[in-house]
């Protein structure tokens, strides 16, 4: 059963740093492509970026140079490292996963960064 459980996030200043955590069951991380979304209050939700079954990753523009996302394939978890946190990144964050054709969302977490 493919399962996607998130951890961290939570409140910080302006200027900090996040690390937010999704750990896969069900399928191996290194062998799917695994994305990050975030969706801010009262927007849709956007792509963050991926990493790719090959460990090739990619980031919006608007998160370039301060969020990296990487994957720990022994513990078979995916993270996102958010650094230079502004404002403007509040938003509920989830990770997710397309495997044997379907869609899997993590659960969500809030990330509240204040001035």
């Amino acid at each position: 059963q493919v399962q996607l459980v998130q951890s961290g996030g939570g409140l910080v200043q302006a200027g900090g740093s996040l690390r937010l955590s999704c750990a896969a069951s069900g399928f191996r991380v290194g062998d799917n492509n695994m994305d990050w979304y975030r969706q801010p209050p009262g927007q849709q939700r956007e792509l963050v970026g991926s990493i790719s079954g090959r460990g090739d990753t990619a980031v919006a523009d608007s998160v370039k140079g301060r969020f990296t996302i990487s994957r720990d394939n022994d513990k078979n978890t995916v993270y996102l490292q958010m650094n230079s946190l502004k404002p403007e990144d509040t938003a509920v964050y989830f990770c997710k996963t397309d495997f044997s054709w379907s869609d899997y969302w993590g659960q969500g977490t809030q990330v509240t960064v204040y001035s």
